[in-house]
């Protein structure tokens, strides 16, 4: 199941479409209904198509069909699922990603921290085909800070819609560190990445040069 879900199109249509932290702060800076429908759309089609694409590439380059690799996260965490504990086991997955989400998490925070928002904002200010460029890198930070920083540009008029969404269909929030928990392939999950950058700067200059406005 994990290595046919990172071999196919369906993980990178779930990155590509998630919200992380921007749907609550449009919500509690109350924005318009009909925009926060239609940047959620956006990022849905957006992610649609990708995964699409993706999954008819690899129909028609591989034969192979992936097989299910599950087992080897309960023997790296020697769950014993085999066992039929399936309460203890899955309580025991949960525990396991949850400390090293916070770990990580907490160094990231510290480092933004002393960077600064400020600094971070500043890097895609005035920078109409760079922006989404670099908002895409700042979107590849595996954390909440980077849907927030991009969510309120956009909503204080400093950054295009398509910028911000640039930066959106990159960033997965803590997907991205649960990806690294529980995969250990660098290699495929560099690729990965690679491609959620590439699809989300296409993406979001594409927008841009059509003049999107919402």
């Amino acid at each position: 199941m994990l290595e046919e879900l990172l071999r196919s199109g369906t993980l990178i249509s779930i990155f590509l479409s998630t919200s992380d932290e921007m749907l609550p702060i449009l919500i509690s800076e109350a924005a318009p209904i009909d925009v926060i429908l239609k940047i959620l759309g956006i990022k849905l089609i957006i992610g649609i198509i990708a995964g699409f694409i993706i999954d008819l590439v690899i129909n028609l380059t591989t034969k192979n069909i992936p097989k299910e690799k599950i087992g080897e996260i309960c023997e790296h965490e020697h769950c014993h699922c085999e066992e039929g504990s399936i309460l203890k086991s899955s309580l025991k997955h949960t525990l396991s990603i949850f400390i090293y989400i916070f770990l990580v998490s907490l160094i990231l925070n510290t480092i933004i921290h002393f960077i600064g928002e400020d600094n971070l904002s500043n890097l895609i200010l005035n920078k109409p085909i760079l922006g989404p460029v670099i908002a895409g890198i700042i979107g590849l930070i595996p954390n909440c800070a980077s849907s927030v920083i991009l969510t309120q540009l956009y909503l204080s008029n400093v950054i295009s819609v398509a910028t911000m969404i640039s930066g959106l269909l990159v960033g997965a929030g803590v997907g991205i560190l649960i990806l690294f928990r529980v995969n250990k392939d660098i290699k495929e999950n560099s690729k990965i990445i690679l491609l959620l950058y590439a699809i989300g700067v296409i993406a979001g200059i594409t927008l841009q040069l059509c003049g999107l406005q919402i």
